[in-house]
């Protein structure tokens, strides 16, 4: 048995001894979003908590309706873009209803939402295997009351609360000390790239036609500038300013709120260990894996990271 078998062994027979219920804090605020609230009420909720999704509730049908991410305000970014004016978006969306952005999937071909969730009593493997088959960044916790078998939303479970569970409470570190170059996560081929004068509508092209939720904006050197990621489109879709979208991207990261994190680098020479120190400290989704020139070698993500320990 190699090195790579013995750490996701452990790693996958650590988490079989936990379930989604520990994960969870023990002071936490759920919110969860009627499908008849409108989108530009909702948008505002998710801003304003600082959050970038949220459970659905059918108050029609009393039941969990699915989430609303950020997927659904790209969805509405690109039709708006392509089969309307900026006029007739912005009157739209005073009235459009979350339940109607299901007609905007159809429309720009976008494949329906999966209504994933799992019982909170489930195994943290589990949840992650669920996560990683599905392609999935969150999980939503679904229990059932016992008389009536009324549905009822707990909380929803995210990659990065499973891999900062993993990162405080693991002993076998260890195993976790080798370098990225060996364990060979993450892409580092064929990676979508932008630059500063790149269109916005383009990067969000990118995010739809690749999958991905970050375009690394590099210079001609190849050297990594900055990232633009999904939940800057929020901004974009609260704003209305649907007009802008052909305007460049180094326009758009300079009118990013003063709390915005920064971008998260490593080396190929970092470990999961040195990883999941970062992960402890800071809300991280992915890491950009730079040289010691800071060129753009690659991204590691948390679905990345995930899908090797579950293995």
């Amino acid at each position: 048995m190699d090195s790579n078998d013995n750490l996701q062994d452990l790693v996958r027979g650590f988490l079989k001894q936990h379930t989604t219920y520990d994960v969870l804090p023990v002071s936490y605020r759920l919110i969860v979003l009627d499908t008849q609230l409108l989108v530009k009420k909702a948008l505002a909720a998710l801003m304003q908590n600082g959050i970038v999704s949220a459970p659905l509730w059918s108050s029609q049908d009393q039941k969990f309706a699915g989430m609303l991410t950020v997927s659904d305000f790209i969805n509405l970014i690109q039709y708006y873009y392509t089969h309307s004016s900026v006029q007739d978006a912005l009157h739209d969306i005073e009235s459009f209803q979350i339940q109607h952005m299901r007609d905007v999937e159809k429309r720009v071909g976008a494949p329906a939402p999966q209504l994933l969730s799992i019982h909170p009593m489930s195994t943290l493997y589990d949840a992650s295997k669920l996560l990683v088959e599905s392609r999935s960044h969150r999980i939503p916790l679904l229990d059932r009351e016992a008389e009536t078998q009324t549905e009822l939303i707990v909380s929803v479970l995210t990659q990065y609360r499973i891999l900062k569970f993993i990162a405080v409470n693991f002993q076998e570190t260890r195993a976790l000390r080798q370098p990225l170059h060996e364990l060979k996560i993450g892409t580092y081929e064929n990676i979508a790239i932008a630059k500063k004068t790149t269109p916005i509508i383009q990067v969000i092209n990118m995010f739809v036609e690749n999958h991905i939720s970050s375009v690394p904006i590099v210079d001609d050197e190849n050297v990594v500038l900055n990232v633009y990621e999904t939940v800057d489109v929020m901004s974009i879709a609260k704003s209305g300013k649907y007009n802008e979208l052909d305007v460049p991207v180094g326009v758009a990261l300079e009118a990013r709120p003063d709390d915005f994190p920064g971008v998260h680098t490593c080396t190929l020479n970092d470990t999961l260990y040195s990883i999941f120190s970062t992960i402890r400290k800071r809300r991280v989704y992915r890491l950009i894996v730079v040289d010691q020139d800071n060129k753009l070698k690659g991204i590691v993500s948390l679905s990345d990271i995930l899908r090797y320990l579950i293995g």
